[in-house]
Parts: structure tokens; C-alpha cells; sequence
């Protein structure tokens, strides 16, 4: 609400027409520069999931409501983090700047597992929340109720792989940052486009068939169609974990995994992947058997998962790689350095590179 003192008409009676212009006059414009204020502060914005949310114009403490989040808002203003979902561990720290690694955790709000809560949300006094991944229903329900419950605006970014370029610059425009923004974004574009140019012409029937590996056990996996293995089809494999309907990660029995007997396996677990070729459930398949067994490296974000964000584009020109060594022969050692230093604003050293690409290779039979 916007105030402004009118003389009374027995007053304005003893007051000097050119003063009393002189007043309205600086009333009035009092009242445009508060207008002005109250609009630089609060604008439209339409989301990835078509929702028109009223956004600071300047938002400069921002919390990612899960891990996908957290790694874009990371690569893209990490000034502008108020907190982790998780606290690093120390050897993901290592790969992080000295201003983000003992940032607080709050826990997730969205996604398997949330912890955090509207309280929690409201100590730490965010401008602006933002989340990356589905766009679908329930996480629109969820964005509307923690915006109500907490009136922060809350706005959704679509995390599909594809859509990285748009996404950047939807979120670049949103916080200020256009330039940044367009730079992540056309190198985004570009390693997804050398990716797809060189894959293209391998006819579907020559793409090899790819076990996707979670958990100690390994039998755990994300399902064809499903964020958690967009890189599988983008590197040119094919999931032998069909949907069949499902959504995201479910569990198979040894017996599934022995009749689909894939040409190669990516895992994420060390201890998996230093198990495997002795393990009598695994030894007989033929990837395990042909030494096609890929751990992806991990530190500070997962290259080909947890989370689905932005890390999986470093994952997607390695797996590329892994499952296409003659048609990608560069040095992964180049294209880490220059996409760490790019998108997660470090220098690797020399012991950085090795202990991110040392297990990276196939476990031998």
C-alpha cells in the first residue's frame, strides 16, 4: 500500500498555491519511485512446467530443493548458493571452490528421500527456489504447496539431457546472469552435438546392448525412458533394462540380468566393479567375460547418474568413448580439464586426473 499525505481543506485554505503544487508534486512523484521499487522487486516468470510465478528481479540467495539443482545452480552462480542438500564428503570437497564446500546442508525437498522441511526452508531466508528434473504433476503439486506454505517463489527447470541448452538459458535470464549462462549453454550443446554426429550413422542393430549396474550388488538399474539413463541411448547403447511401463530405477533378479547377458555393464559402485569378475553370478555374461565392465568416475557429482544433471554431460562424451573407442580417440585427460574448469570452476592437478580416470576403464576377467 502506497500512503500520501493530502492537506485538509481548512489547511490547504493557508497554503500558498505554489506550495501546495509544490507538495502534490512531490507526493506524487514519491509515489512513482514506490511503484517503481515494488515492480523492480517482483516480475513474471513462466516456468518449464508452464507456471507463471511472480520472481525477485535481482535473486541473490537461491535454494535447490534437490541434487540435480544443486549441481546446476553450482556450475552456473555458485555465489549465490545458500546451501547443499548434502554436505560434500571430503573427497567430493576436494573437486569443489573453497567458497561452496562448507556451505550448509539442508536436506532435499523434492525426490526420493526429501528431508528437508518448511521450516528449515524458511531459516535460511531464500529469495527464490528452484528445482531441475520432471516436470510432471507431482512435482507441480509440490512446488504450489511450498510456495504457499512458505510464499518463496519455487520454480521447476526441465532436467532432460536434450534440454540443457534451454534450461541454462532459462535460468540465466531468471537470476541475471545471461552471459554465464550462454557460454555453459553452447558448450553443453556442442559436446551433446560431437556426440550424436559421430554415433549417428551405427545402425541400431550394431549399438551394443548396456546393463546400467547400481548398488553393491549391481541390481539395482534405471529403465529404458527413464532421466537416470538418458545417456545410455545419447552414447549410442540400448538399455536392456526395458520400461515396460515403469519409471526411474527398480530392481531385477540375477536371473533377468543372466538372461539379458549385455554386451557391456556401467556401474557406479567400486566395490562392484572390483567384485564382478569373480563373482560366479556375473563371470559368465559376456560382458564381464570380454572385459566390458565401466566404472564411471564420480567426484564431485556422478558422470552418468546420481544426480541426473548437468554432470552427465562429461559422462555422456566418456561412455561415448568406453563403448566407441575408434570413433572417439582423444585423451579423456583434455576434455576433463577443460569441462572441470568450464562448468565446476576448478584446475585438476595431475593427482585430481588420476583419481577421477584411474578406475574409469574396463574391469579385466
Amino acid at each position: 500500500m502506497i500512503l500520501c499525505f493530502i492537506p485538509p481543506a481548512a489547511a490547504r485554505n493557508h497554503v500558498p498555491s505554489r506550495a501546495l503544487q509544490a507538495l502534490v508534486a512531490v507526493a506524487i512523484t514519491l509515489a512513482g519511485i514506490a511503484l517503481s521499487v515494488e515492480a523492480a522487486f517482483a516480475r513474471p516468470f513462466v516456468d518449464a512446467a508452464g507456471r507463471t510465478v511472480e520472481v525477485p528481479e535481482r535473486a541473490r540467495r537461491i535454494l535447490a530443493a534437490g541434487p540435480p539443482a544443486s549441481v546446476l545452480l553450482y556450475t552456473l552462480a555458485p555465489e549465490t548458493m545458500i546451501g547443499w542438500v548434502r554436505a560434500p564428503s571430503p573427497d567430493e570437497a576436494a573437486f569443489l571452490t573453497p567458497e561452496t564446500r562448507d556451505l550448509p546442508a539442508y536436506g532435499r525437498l523434492t525426490g526420493k528421500g526429501n528431508t528437508a522441511n518448511v521450516e528449515a526452508v524458511l531459516t535460511l531466508k531464500p529469495d527464490l527456489i528452484i528445482d531441475v528434473g520432471s516436470t510432471a504433476p507431482t512435482y507441480v503439486s509440490l512446488a504450489d504447496r511450498v510456495q504457499a506454505q512458505t510464499g518463496i517463489p519455487y520454480i521447476l527447470l526441465d532436467g532432460a539431457i536434450d534440454l540443457t541448452s534451454e534450461t541454462y538459458a532459462k535460468l540465466g535470464e531468471l537470476i541475471g546472469v545471461p552471459e554465464r549462462a550462454g557460454d555453459l549453454a553452447t558448450h553443453a550443446e556442442a559436446m551433446i552435438a560431437e556426440v550424436k554426429g559421430r554415433i549417428d550413422s551405427i545402425p541400431a542393430d550394431r549399438r551394443p546392448r548396456v546393463y546400467y549396474a547400481r548398488g553393491p550388488r549391481g541390481l539395482e538399474t534405471g529403465v529404458s525412458g527413464s532421466i537416470n539413463t538418458e545417456i545410455l541411448d545419447r552414447a549410442g547403447a540400448r538399455n536392456v533394462a526395458e520400461g515396460g511401463g515403469a519409471a526411474g530405477l527398480t530392481t531385477i533378479s540375477p536371473e533377468q540380468v543372466l538372461a539379458r547377458d549385455p554386451d557391456a555393464i556401467v556401474t557406479l559402485d567400486p566395490a562392484f566393479h572390483r567384485a564382478i569378475s569373480t563373482d560366479p553370478l556375473w563371470s559368465t555374461l559376456r560382458a564381464v567375460r570380454a572385459g566390458r565392465v565401466y566404472q564411471t568416475p564420480r567426484l564431485p557429482f556422478g558422470w552418468f547418474d546420481s544426480p541426473p544433471g548437468i554432470n552427465r554431460l562429461i559422462g555422456l562424451r566418456w561412455l561415448a568413448a568406453r563403448l566407441y573407442p575408434d570413433l572417439f580417440p582423444e585423451p579423456m585427460e583434455g576434455i576433463t580439464r577443460d569441462f572441470y574448469r568450464r562448468f565446476y570452476h576448478v584446475d585438476l592437478d595431475a593427482a585430481q586426473l588420476d583419481t577421477l580416470l584411474k578406475d574409469a576403464g574396463a574391469a579385466r576377467p
